[in-house]
Formats: C-alpha cells, structure tokens, sequence
C-alpha cells in the first residue's frame, strides 16, 4: 500500500459505465468446479501497486503452487499513482487482470459497474472465512449484499522521529498519549533550536490518509457523512483539523508547501532533516533502509480530542470477464489464508488483517515499536472515508486545499467551497 493521493478522476466513472455489461465472464480454459487441485489449470496475472511487496507476493505465490502446480501466476507491478489510470483503461476495454489489488475507496465504483466477479460462494462454501478478519473491515469490501473482497492487508498512521534530533534538542521522546500541544511544542522547539542546519520539527507530506484526515476525526470533525450523502468539509471541527497543518507552516514547525512540493517529507525525513514524519505502516521497509535507520523509532499519532488513525485497505478481487475463472477463484482463496497472511506478515511490507498474523508482522523490524500501527489499526480506527466515486471529491481536496495550508486562503473559506463542490460532486452520485 502507497501513499493515498488524489485518485481516479471523475472521468473514470463515465469509462467504467461505457464498460458495463459490454463483456461476460466467459471461463472458456476453465477446467470446471473440482475437489482435486492439480486439475486446475491456467496462467492468470495478478496486479499491485507496492513494488515493496513483491517478494512475499512472490513467496506466496510459490507456497500456492505447492498444492496448485499447474496454475502460473504473473505478478504485476505498477506504482499508485499510475495503477489507477492503467486500471481504468483496462476495465474500459475488458482486459483487467485476471486478480487484482483493491482498495476501500473504490471498490464500490469497480463492483457497482460490474467489473469484478462477487466471491460470495467462496465465502458461503467456508473457503474464504470471514471470521478470520475483523468484521468492520470485511464490510468496506461488501456491495449491494454480495462480498467481492477480504480486507487482507491493512495500513494505519503514525509519528516516525528522530531520536537522535530529539536528544539534540533537549525533548524527551513522543509517548503514547501525547498531546496535540505536546507534538506542536516538540516540533516548534527542534525547528528554533536546529534551524541553522536546515532541520525542521516535523516534515510530512499534507496526504489525505497520512495527516490531515487524522487531524480532523480526531478533532471530531468529517469528511463525509456516515451515508455518503453530505460532504463535513464546512463543519468547524473539520476546519479546525485541518488548521493544523496551516499553522506547523505558518510558524516554520514545518516546511513550507512549496518545499514539500520540491522534495518530499519522507525524503527529509529521511536524509535527517526533519524529527518527524507522519506516515503510514506501508513505509517500515523504506524507513528502515533509509540513512537514518538507525537514528529513529516510531510513536502513536499524538491525540486531539480523541485518540486514533484513518486506516484503510486492501483486498484481492477477480475480474468478471476473466477466463481463467477457477484458476482465479483458487488463488484469492489461498491469498485469504493464514499461510499466505504469515509469509506477507514476515516480510515486513504490509500488515495482514488476518486475525492473530499482526505480531509476527510487528516482529519483522525488531528495531521498531511496530506494534503502534498495529494498535493504530485495531484499538481506535477511523475508517477511510469513501463514497461511490470517491476520487471526484479526492481530486476536489487536491486543487482546495495546498493554498489554504500555505497561508493564501483562509482555512474556513477554503473548508466551505470545498464542501460546496464535494456536495456537489456527491449529487451525481
């Protein structure tokens, strides 16, 4: 899992209708329903976007072929921010591949347009077992009754810091429980005390998922109303939320957006200039091979008026136009296993929802209180908040909001033209 950017555009939407109903899942290599696993047969290609992932995938894949030697799986590799628009263009034109990674956020836009193949008789039959993930996550990949995903892997938010940069300038470490007050002080204090080496308290990347969504449900505020119909960008708590970042910008706790335009916060953080960086559990690998690797730990997201993260996910859905239809459904039902969650869980990269793997994922960088974004996405999650066509409104943010957090619209006007047009958007839903 990647970094959560605006998304797909609207355009995506009028695509995937033109799609819609122009093809069938044909199965024609199929070899048929069968108890006898060496009977199936066919090459199916699978699809991601996190490049980190991919020697586990790879290792999954293996273990599968142990009991399905006659099924070749090809993964695929495309980065987020590229995997959306190929993935548009695929499903405009009948080739998806056969499986593929999804989202929560948009999940509904693919299912509703019927692109992908519901797994409910995996689910009904007990090859895919439900109980084996925590149920409000397994909800997000639940469309109009039917089941077409398991959350299998889960990302959640917190504080990266330099404990190194904290000793210099004179801080105790970040502990569970801190404050918003305690994290805007610490970030203040390292970037009066350290500014003559370019070194900022805190250098985060102003994402949805990683900062700002935090900061608003944390504060009480929404995105998005719980039916998807009204958008709480025009709500004080909402507005206040967001002012957060606004105000790390305006009194130099962090870099200005034009900065973090030029080189990214994890790029700062992780050349030593920044003491903190919000970001998501997807970034342990980089992190950890990264030149401050041994400088930094990792702290819960201080707390606002509650305490908690956005956590999102991902699961393994099947085209509806695939030919390789058993081969497929074969390989998401290993992909939903405990084997398969343990081998992801001990590579490091993502944390698999499968109940009871997280620890052996926390264990995988022992270096690292990993266990924080295990909590983060357990004990008090806020869920990602989605709706049909959630990359209209996302791209909404994306145009809104840079100029308000640098301090050239007023967050309160900038949080009201925002629901204005998010409302907007959400109408032709």
């Amino acid at each position: 899992m990647r970094r959560i950017r605006a998304g797909i555009t609207a355009l995506i939407l009028t695509a995937l209708v033109t799609s819609c109903g122009s093809g069938t899942s044909s199965g024609d290599d199929d070899q048929g329903s069968t108890s006898d696993p060496t009977a199936i047969k066919g090459d199916i290609t699978y699809s991601m976007w996190d490049a980190s992932a991919l020697p586990g995938i790879k290792a999954q894949i293996a273990d599968f072929n142990k009991t399905y030697p006659n099924v070749k799986v090809t993964p695929e590799v495309t980065p987020y921010d590229q995997y959306w628009t190929k993935l548009q263009t695929q499903g405009s034109s009948n080739t998806l591949p056969d499986v593929f990674w999804m989202n929560d956020l948009y999940i509904k836009l693919y299912a509703s347009n019927g692109l992908l193949s519901p797994i409910s008789d995996l689910v009904s039959s007990h090859r895919v077992d439900l109980a084996n993930y925590p149920a409000a996550l397994n909800q997000r990949f639940t469309v109009d009754g039917k089941v077409y995903a398991v959350m299998t892997q889960v990302g959640s938010n917190a504080v990266w810091y330099n404990k190194k940069l904290f000793d210099e300038a004179g801080l105790p470490h970040p502990k569970a429980g801190w404050t918003w007050s305690e994290f805007e002080n610490d970030a203040k204090t390292v970037s009066d005390k350290l500014k003559s080496r370019g070194i900022y308290g805190v250098a985060s990347d102003l994402g949805n998922q990683t900062t700002y969504y935090n900061t608003i449900y944390q504060n009480g505020g929404t995105v998005i109303s719980p039916d998807g119909k009204k958008s709480g960008y025009g709500d004080p708590e909402t507005i206040a939320g967001l002012q957060v970042w606004a105000d790390l910008i305006a009194n130099g706790s962090s870099p200005t957006v034009q900065q973090l335009s030029d080189t990214p916060g994890n790029k700062m953080f992780e050349a030593g200039k920044a003491a903190m960086h919000w970001d998501g559990s997807w970034t342990v690998k980089e992190v950890s091979e990264s030149s401050v690797a041994h400088d930094v730990d990792v702290a819960p997201l201080p707390c606002g008026k509650r305490c908690g993260s956005i956590v999102a996910g991902l699961g393994n859905v099947i085209s509806k136009n695939t030919r390789k239809m058993d081969a497929s459904k074969a390989f998401v039902t290993y992909l939903d296993s405990k084997a398969a969650a343990l081998i992801m869980a001990k590579q490091g990269s993502l944390i698999p929802s499968f109940n009871g793997s997280q620890a052996t994922w926390a264990a995988a960088a022992p270096n690292y209180g990993l266990q924080v974004f295990v909590d983060a996405a357990t004990k008090n999650p806020f869920l990602f908040p989605i709706s049909k066509n959630t990359g209209a409104w996302e791209n909404l943010e994306s145009k809104i909001l840079p100029d308000a957090f640098a301090g050239g619209t007023a967050m309160a006007d900038a949080g009201r033209t925002l629901a204005d047009q998010m409302n907007a958007a959400l109408e032709h839903e």
